[in-house]
């Protein structure tokens, strides 16, 4: 039954229900609440709000003071105002439970169709609270050690809480040195990045002295092409010097000027040479620096590296940090739940309790009734257990009566049997006696019939 409702329920059903709850007697019979009479009604009312609320004191059954100075006798209303308190109690009860208004006629001239109505709004109240405590059953048997799981709980909180605390101390403590770092690698950043436009320039630079080098080179090989071919030359006129002097002198000062200009060009060309070396020197001592310059960029770059080994680690604490922020965060709504799941589990063990102590209480009062019944019994019973008394004495006078009369009944038997026992000996022995003379008689007669036949 998930909602509230309030179907007709009837009599026999309402006075097993009832029973069943302790409001109303076992012996009530559904005729009586067919058409209930009004203290039947009151009676019913009252046990049956002991019943859902038994922690209630009756506080609400006592006039105040300032109403006592109105009544001239408070005591001759004292019925009339335990049945007005009650009438409120149950007028407020039934409105909640969104029943047809209560009147004080209801209870004081109980019609049987509106009691009827009444009574199985009362039943069904029964059903739909014992519908939830059901529903409540399988939540506490679930956490039938609430307070152990909730301290392991508030145990693993502490020790993650504990964790947290020691990770951010950790990171508190390692924040300067992460700090240093990263200043560390911004700089070391900027160097790799001037490095780079260094080695960006160097290399034009080392390209554009290739280029010269190149063109210096091939102009030693032009030059070393024309000494050749001057010495070629030179050797053809040594061999026409004899056939023509004049000619020869002519050739002689031409060679002398290209000689000269040879020279001249050689000069020149040892000093590009000169020059090329120079800058072949300086170029090494470049390349040197460069090499050097690369390890350093190299040895920077390790340390880049390792500091974005770093920042990564940083960065896996800082998600692990999260994820565990998070699962706390889970672990504390789990407690919450937790928590109000063993409160309201607490709530049912409290209501259970109470209405296991409402249980006690009205079968203590059911033994104290049945105590003073049987008191009352007893005392009831008190003469009738002395006339009982003294009908067994008398009965064990008769009895003992009895008992003389049956043994001497016994004596005279055995002393008859005994007589008979004489008697039946005696007949033996007479007829022990007696049986051969009747035998003897007997076979006279036989004789005597067989002679006296043919005669006649």
């Amino acid at each position: 039954m998930s909602s509230f409702s309030v179907p007709e329920v009837s009599a026999s059903e309402i006075a097993s229900v009832l029973a069943s709850e302790g409001i109303v007697s076992t012996s009530l019979k559904p005729d009586d609440l067919a058409s209930p009479s009004p203290d039947l009604l009151l009676s019913i009312f009252f046990n049956f709000f002991a019943c859902i609320d038994p922690l209630s004191d009756g506080a609400d059954d006592q006039i105040g003071f300032a109403a006592l100075k109105h009544l001239d006798n408070p005591d001759h209303h004292a019925d009339s105002i335990r049945i007005l308190s009650l009438y409120h109690k149950a007028k407020d009860f039934l409105a909640s439970i969104r029943f047809p208004e209560l009147t004080l006629r209801d209870l004081l001239k109980p019609d049987p169709r509106r009691a009827s109505q009444i009574l199985s709004a009362l039943v069904n109240f029964l059903y739909y609270r014992e519908d939830k405590l059901a529903m409540l059953k399988p939540i506490v048997n679930e956490f039938p050690n609430s307070e152990e799981s909730q301290a392991e709980l508030k145990e693993k909180i502490a020790e993650l809480k504990k964790r947290i605390m020691d990770h951010e101390v950790s990171a508190q403590m390692e924040e300067p040195l992460v700090q240093q770092v990263e200043a560390e690698v911004k700089e070391l950043r900027q160097i790799i990045q001037n490095y780079n436009k260094q080695q960006m320039s160097l290399k034009a630079r080392a390209k554009e002295l290739k280029e010269k080098t190149d063109a210096v080179n091939n102009k030693i090989s032009q030059a070393d092409f024309e000494l050749v071919k001057n010495a070629q030359e030179n050797s053809k006129l040594l061999s026409k010097i004899v056939q023509s002097p004049d000619k020869l002198q002519r050739a002689l000062e031409e060679k002398k000027t290209t000689r000269t200009e040879a020279k001249n060009s050689e000069k020149l060309a040892m000093q590009s040479v000169q020059e090329k070396t120079a800058t072949l020197e300086m170029y090494s001592k470049a390349y040197d620096k460069m090499s050097k310059h690369l390890s350093k960029m190299q040895a920077i770059q390790e340390q880049v590296v390792s500091a974005k080994t770093v920042e990564k680690e940083v960065k896996g604490l800082k998600a692990k940090l999260s994820d565990e922020s998070v699962s706390i965060m889970a672990l504390e709504a789990k407690l919450v739940e937790q928590q109000g799941k063993a409160k309201e589990a607490e709530e049912l063990l409290k209501a259970t309790e109470k209405d296991k102590e409402l249980r006690l209480s009205e079968e203590a009062q059911k033994l104290n009734t049945l105590r003073a019944e049987m008191e009352w019994k007893l005392q009831c019973l008190e003469p009738r257990e002395r006339k009982v008394e003294a009908m067994v004495a008398k009965g064990d006078s008769f009895c003992s009566e009895a008992d003389t009369v049956r043994e001497a009944g016994r004596a005279k038997q055995q002393e008859l049997h005994a007589k008979m026992e004489e008697i039946v000996n005696s007949f033996h022995n007479y007829s022990n006696v007696v049986s051969p003379f009747l035998q003897r008689l007997e076979e006279v007669e036989g004789e005597t019939l067989r002679s006296g036949g043919p005669t006649s």
